[in-house]
C-alpha cells in the first residue's frame, strides 16, 4: 500500500561503521570476552575470522543503508513526524508620530519593518503581531508621598482647588514641590493618568514646567531619582535613557544654560509597559507612574532643595509593540477543486509559521456560501463529514481528506482470524458483499467540484538570521501616515533555522518514551523543546530541593540564539526568556502534565567570562598578518568554547553548573596552530547585579556559576566583557 498522505521526510545515513571501524571493535571486545586470548597478530586464525565476519557485516550495513533506512523514514511518516520548519525570532518595535494627534491612533496588525539591504545581504523583514493603539492620555492626579510604597497609602492630592486645567491640557498654578521641603531619600509623587483608550506599550511625554530660578543641587547629568510605571503587578522602570529626560532631574539646567525660561517647559520621554492596566489605589484610580527621590551613590550629589513645578501635561507620541520575523500574505488563492479526495495545493511562499486564529482555509462552493475549514495535526479522528485540512509547515503543502483503500484479502484474513480466537462473537464468515462495501474510508470531508479554495492569510518567515542585533529594525517597508521613525531597543531573540532530519531521528525515540505525557523529568525537558517549536535549544528540569513546594516542577531554559557568528560572542540579553515563549511554552505542558502539577520556567544565572593571558608564538610568525589572525582565532575559539549553545569539550553548550579552571583554557589555546608557549591565564567573572552587569576587579581562581548557572563571554567595550590577549615572539 502506498501512503501518499503522509509526510514526505529525506533519507539519511542510519550506520556510518565501515570496515575498519568494525574490526576495531572487535579488537577492543577481546580483552573482554576472551581474557585468555593474547595473541592478536594478524596472521591469527581469530583475526582472521573477525575480519571476515567484519566483511559480511560490512556487506550487511551497506543494503541496511539503502532499503531499510527508507523504511525507517517510512517508520517516522507512520509516526507523524513532521520536520518543524524555522522559529521566528521575536523583538519590539517602537514608533515615533510625528506629534500628537488629536484623537487616539492605530497603526495595524502585520506593519512591515526591515533591515537594511545591502550587495551581500537582504533586507530581514519583521511585521508586528497586534495593533499598537496610540491613546489620548489625560492627568487626572498628581499625588505626593514622604515614603516610597509598593503599594500607595499615604498620598496627598496637589491638583485639587489650586491647580486648574487649561484648554490645552496644561494644569497650571502656584509652585508645587515635588519633594518635601527638606528632601529625602524615599520622597516621591505620582501621575494617576486616565483615558477613554488603551495606553499599553505607549510613549509618553510628560511636559513640567519649571520655577525660575530654583537651584536644587544636583548633578543634572546623574539626578539621584527614578520614574517608574505601574503594570499591575510590579513598578517597572520607564525612563530608557537620561536623555531622555531634558528637565535634567528638574534642574532645567540646559534651559538655564541657554538663557531660557524654565516656565516654558521641558519634556520627559517614558516608555510604558505593554501591560499598563488601570488600577485602584486607596480612593484614586487611573494608571499610575510615579518618579522618587533615590539614595545617591557616591559619584551622585543629592538635592539640596525641593525642585518646584508650575505645570503639567501629558501627551503620547508613540508606542511600543511586539513584532516577529515574518511576511504577512493575505487572500492567497489555492485552486479549483477537482472533487477527490486526498487533493493537494502548493501555498507560494513556505515556509509556513505556526497559524493564528485567523489564519485559515475558505472553501467556496459553486453558488454557495463561503465555508470554513479547520486545520488539524493529522485525519486519524477525521470524519467524512468533518471540514478538516493539513498543512505541512516547512514544504508550504496543504491536503484534504484523503480516501483509504484496503485490499480485501487482508480483511477476510483478519475475519478468520477473529473467528477462530473468538468463536463466539463471530460465528460465520462475512460475505463478500460485506466485505467489498467496508473496502474505503474518507478520512475527512472533500471539497466539492468546481469549489473555489483560498486561505484568508498565512506567515513567513524565521530562522535563526532574524536574531539581530537593537537599533537593526528602522525601515518601513510601505509608508504609515503620522510615523516619522521606528527602531527595536531590544535584540531579536528566539529564531531558529528548520528542523532536520538527524534531528527527527533523534526525537523519534523520546517522543516514543513520553507518548505526549509529561511525568518524569525526562519527559518535561523533551516536551518544553517541542513546544518552542525550534526556539528552544537547551533544557534542565531541576531535581527537587527541600525549599520547592511539592508539585512543582522547575525547567531552566535556553532559547536559541544566532550561533553563524561568534566573532564578539553572545550577550546573556540574546538567550532572554520572552513572554510570548513562556506562554508558548506553559500552554502546550498544561495539556500534558499531571493534575495539580505547577511549572515554573527559569533562566539559567548566567555568569560572563573574561580572559587576561599573553600568548607567546613560534619564531616563523613574525608575519603581523599571521599575528592578527591568530589573535583573532584565539578570541573566536574562547567565545565558541565560553558559549551556553556551543561550548564545553563536547561542542553541545557549556554544562550546567560546571565552573572554569584556567586548565580550561590552557588546553583550548593549545590547539591553535602557531601557540608556542602561555603566560599567565586570569579570569575575570562578570555577573549580574541587579539590572546590570559588573565586571569585578580581582581575578578569581575558578569561576562557579552555581547549580543552576551557565557560563558565557561576550563583547562589550563599555563593560571590558571581552579578552585581553597579548601576543609576542619572544
Amino acid at each position: 500500500m502506498k501512503f501518499d498522505f503522509l509526510p514526505q521526510l529525506p533519507s539519511s545515513n542510519l550506520d556510518d561503521r565501515t570496515f575498519d571501524d568494525l574490526v576495531e571493535e572487535c579488537m577492543m571486545r577481546i580483552p573482554r570476552y576472551c581474557p585468555e586470548w593474547t595473541d592478536h597478530n594478524l596472521s591469527d586464525p581469530g583475526i582472521t575470522l573477525i575480519e571476515l565476519f567484519a566483511w559480511l557485516t560490512d556487506q550487511m550495513l551497506l543494503r541496511f543503508n539503502q532499503v531499510p533506512r527508507k523504511n525507517y523514514v517510512a517508520f517516522l511518516e507512520l509516526l507523524g513526524i513532521r520536520l518543524q520548519p524555522p522559529a521566528p525570532a521575536h523583538t519590539e518595535l517602537t514608533f515615533y508620530l510625528s506629534s500628537d494627534l488629536p484623537e487616539a491612533y492605530t497603526i495595524p496588525t502585520g506593519t512591515e519593518v526591515s533591515t537594511i539591504r545591502t550587495e551581500t545581504t537582504p533586507a530581514i523583514t519583521f511585521s508586528t503581531d497586534s495593533p499598537l493603539i496610540i491613546g489620548k492620555p489625560r492627568l487626572q492626579h498628581f499625588l505626593t508621598a514622604q515614603t516610597v510604597e509598593d503599594i500607595p497609602q499615604s498620598l496627598r492630592e496637589r491638583l485639587s482647588n489650586v491647580w486648574t486645567r487649561q484648554s490645552n491640557g496644561f494644569w497650571t498654578g502656584g509652585e508645587q514641590a515635588v519633594f518635601s521641603e527638606q528632601p529625602q531619600a524615599g520622597n516621591c509623587f505620582y501621575l494617576v493618568i486616565n483615558s477613554d483608550d488603551s495606553l499599553d506599550g505607549n510613549v509618553i511625554e510628560v511636559t513640567i514646567q519649571g520655577a525660575a530660578a530654583t537651584p536644587t543641587g544636583i548633578d543634572p547629568n546623574h539626578p539621584p531619582r527614578t520614574w517608574e510605571a505601574w503594570d499591575g503587578q510590579d513598578w517597572q522602570p520607564v525612563l530608557m535613557k537620561e536623555s531622555d529626560d531634558q528637565t535634567r532631574g528638574f534642574s532645567f539646567y540646559e534651559i538655564n544654560q541657554q538663557g531660557g525660561n524654565p516656565a516654558q517647559g521641558a519634556d520627559v520621554r517614558l516608555h510604558l509597559p505593554q501591560s499598563w492596566p488601570v488600577t485602584t489605589f486607596t480612593a484614586y484610580r487611573g494608571r499610575w507612574l510615579r518618579c522618587c527621590y533615590t539614595s545617591p551613590e557616591e559619584s551622585q550629589e543629592g538635592y539640596s532643595r525641593p525642585p518646584k513645578i508650575t505645570g503639567l501635561a501629558v501627551r503620547s507620541i508613540g508606542g511600543t509593540v511586539r513584532a516577529s520575523h515574518s511576511t504577512l500574505l493575505q487572500e492567497e488563492r489555492l485552486g479549483i477543486s477537482n472533487g477527490t479526495p486526498g487533493q493537494t495545493f502548493q501555498l507560494q511562499a513556505p515556509p509556513v509559521l505556526a497559524r493564528r486564529e485567523d489564519e485559515y482555509i475558505i472553501v467556496t462552493p459553486p453558488g454557495g456560501l463561503p465555508q470554513t475549514w479547520n486545520e488539524v495535526r493529522d485525519f486519524a479522528d477525521s470524519t467524512p463529514q468533518d471540514r478538516h485540512y493539513v498543512i505541512d509547515s516547512l514544504t508550504g503543502s496543504v491536503q484534504f481528506g484523503p480516501l483509504i483503500r484496503e485490499p480485501g484479502q487482508i480483511q477476510r484474513q483478519t475475519k478468520v482470524r477473529s473467528r477462530i480466537q473468538q468463536p463466539k462473537l463471530d460465528e460465520t464468515i462475512a460475505q463478500p458483499s460485506d466485505i467489498e462495501n467496508a473496502l474505503e474510508h474518507q478520512y475527512g470531508a472533500v471539497p466539492p467540484k468546481g469549489a473555489e479554495i483560498r486561505i484568508l492569510a498565512y506567515r513567513t518567515g524565521g530562522g535563526k538570521e532574524g536574531n539581530v542585533q537593537v537599533g537593526s529594525l528602522q525601515f518601513l517597508k510601505s509608508a504609515v501616515p503620522y510615523v516619522t521613525s521606528v527602531t527595536n531597543y531590544k535584540p531579536a531573540i528566539n529564531g531558529a533555522d528548520a528542523e532536520s532530519l538527524e534531528q527527527a531521528v533523534i526525537k523519534a525515540p523520546r517522543i516514543l518514551r513520553t507518548r505526549d505525557r509529561a511525568v518524569t523529568a525526562e519527559d518535561f525537558e523533551v516536551l518544553t523543546q517541542q513546544a518552542g517549536a525550534g526556539a528552544i535549544a537547551r533544557v534542565r528540569c531541576l531535581p527537587a530541593l527541600a525549599n520547592t513546594q511539592a508539585g512543582t516542577v522547575s525547567l531552566l531554559v535556553v532559547p536559541q540564539a544566532n550561533t553563524d557568528n561568534l566573532i564578539e560572542g553572545i550577550a546573556p540579553t540574546q538567550f532572554a526568556l520572552s513572554p510570548a515563549l513562556q506562554d508558548q511554552i506553559l500552554q502546550y505542558l498544561d495539556d500534558r502534565k499531571l493534575l495539580g502539577v505547577q511549572i515554573r520556567l527559569l533562566e539559567p544565572d548566567y555568569v560572563g567570562v573574561s580572559v587576561q593571558t599573553e600568548v607567546i608564538l613560534e619564531p616563523t610568525y613574525e608575519n603581523p598578518l599571521a599575528r592578527a589572525e591568530i589573535l583573532r582565532n584565539l578570541r573566536i575559539a574562547l567565545y565558541k568554547y565560553l558559549n551556553p549553545l556551543t561550548g564545553g569539550t563536547e561542542g553541545k553548550g557549556w554544562p550546567f553548573g560546571r565552573p572554569v579552571y584556567p586548565s580550561d583554557i590552557i588546553a583550548l589555546m593549545q590547539q591553535t596552530p602557531g601557540v608556542r608557549y602561555l603566560g599567565q591565564v586570569l579570569l575575570f567573572p562578570i555577573r549580574k547585579q541587579g539590572d546590570t552587569w559588573r565586571r569585578q576587579p580581582s581575578p578569581e581562581q575558578i569561576i562557579d556559576p552555581g547549580t543552576q548557572g551557565l557560563i558565557c563571554s561576550w563583547f562589550d567595550a563599555n563593560l571590558r566583557s571581552s579578552h585581553d590577549i597579548q601576543i609576542s615572539t619572544r
